[in-house]
């Protein structure tokens, strides 16, 4: 029998970058065609560059390594409120934009 899988600990800052990413994604996927997504397009690079050059990955095989757990805990941590109260409101929904 396996033990139960466990994240790899990433920075709070991580982790926020990783949600805004893909509620940014989850947004430009929404949008209607010819609904001028040039901003979210934007945005979505933005962040990529922001995720690829965080200090957690200084090391040469970081990102890889990482980069599916840290989605998945991303994930996670968007589906179950850290406070516990969702407030009507996915956590998701709660990250601010920059």
């Amino acid at each position: 029998m396996r033990p139960p899988f466990r994240f790899p600990e990433f920075p709070e800052d991580l982790i926020t970058l990783q949600r805004a990413w893909q509620q940014t994604y989850a947004d430009l996927a929404q949008a209607p065609a010819g609904a001028g997504t040039t901003a979210l397009r934007r945005r979505l690079i933005t962040l990529s560059g922001t995720l690829c050059t965080h200090p957690h990955w200084a090391a040469p095989t970081a990102w890889r390594a990482g980069g599916v757990e840290l989605r998945r805990a991303a994930r996670i941590r968007t589906s179950t409120p850290p406070d516990g109260d969702g407030g009507g409101m996915p956590v998701s929904r709660r990250v601010p934009r920059t």
